[in-house]
């Protein structure tokens, strides 16, 4: 009995010492999206990554890129996670946002990204989506330019569509119901709604931009990387574990995800290969895209957009 009190008592200490380092560790407040391609940060924190590194994150689930965006540059958020065509967007207009650590990396291999119409519809080609209206989670980010740019690759005419902004999980409703008749879904939203809603895949939008590219990034103010450098590089380390991590442990990964989305991945499904570090190859295909297709008004170069202390790697 009372080796059972003593054990009792010991475990309680630990969780208080626990509980206590994590309130001593500075807070950072963070936001991303419960969708694979954002999902590292979640990584990080369930699997003690961030605390390891010396921080105690609050991670907070958004909708979309452009609200996180907003929330970083006006300040309830300290760091979030976005496309990397929406963060270039606003460097050009001279939001002083800066680039901590990469998100995921859009491979063709392992496409996570669809475009999709309903089991019956007539579109099958690019052609077909002349006059038609498509769903797309942000306007004017890597969803939208992804999209227009395959629909030119594959013979169509992208200045012929519609492009509408919704959230992923009301894009598959929105095509099985004809409100729309495309949408680019991204996963764990993609298998789910293919399933629920019984749609089609009729392409794989984010090829038209190149084999391998990241797609998003994790970011925060230049006022806030140049007042917080130590937590800056913690940050971006705690990341890069978590990167290899999920590359090495998809099933595990997976398990993470579906409790922060509330979505099943689907068996088999296609998973996001996260880059640890930026890396030249990988970081300007998608920019240069965008300002291809207007989402962006000048030319941005990458490098120019990190925070500082981060470099490419070698």
């Amino acid at each position: 009995m009372i080796r059972k009190y003593a054990l009792a008592v010991f475990a309680a200490l630990l969780v208080l010492q626990t509980q206590a380092r994590s309130q001593s560790l500075p807070t950072v407040r963070v936001a991303t999206l419960p969708i694979d391609v954002a999902s590292q940060a979640l990584y990080a924190k369930d699997e003690g990554f961030f605390q390891a590194a010396g921080l105690n994150v609050e991670i907070t689930l958004m909708s979309n890129g452009g609200a996180i965006a907003a929330g970083v540059a006006g300040g309830s958020l300290d760091l979030g996670a976005s496309n990397i065509v929406n963060l270039a967007a606003g460097y050009e207009n001279h939001v002083p946002y800066v680039l901590v650590a990469p998100g995921g990396a859009y491979s063709d291999t392992q496409p996570t990204s669809k475009l999709v119409v309903s089991a019956d519809s007539p579109i099958k080609t690019a052609r077909d989506m002349a006059g038609k209206t498509i769903a797309v989670n942000l306007l004017n980010s890597i969803d939208s330019v992804g999209v227009l740019a395959w629909i030119d690759k594959n013979g169509g005419d992208s200045k012929s569509v519609k492009l509408v902004e919704m959230p992923y999980p009301t894009i598959g409703p929105a095509v099985d119901k004809g409100s729309v008749d495309v949408g680019s879904i991204d996963e764990p939203f993609l298998g789910d709604a293919i399933s629920t809603n019984h749609l089609r895949s009729v392409g794989l939008p984010l090829d038209a931009v190149t084999k391998k590219f990241v797609e998003g990034a994790f970011f925060c103010t230049r006022d806030y990387a140049t007042a917080h450098p130590d937590v800056i590089r913690k940050f971006a380390d705690a990341m890069a574990k978590a990167a290899d991590w999920a590359n090495a442990h998809p099933d595990l990964s997976a398990k993470v995800l579906e409790k922060y989305s509330g979505r099943p991945l689907a068996p088999g499904a296609a998973r996001t290969y996260f880059l640890p570090r930026f890396t030249r190859a990988q970081a300007q295909p998608l920019l240069d895209v965008a300002y291809k297709y207007g989402a962006l008004k000048t030319p941005v170069q990458l490098q120019d957009m990190f925070a500082p202390g981060i470099t490419f790697a070698q």
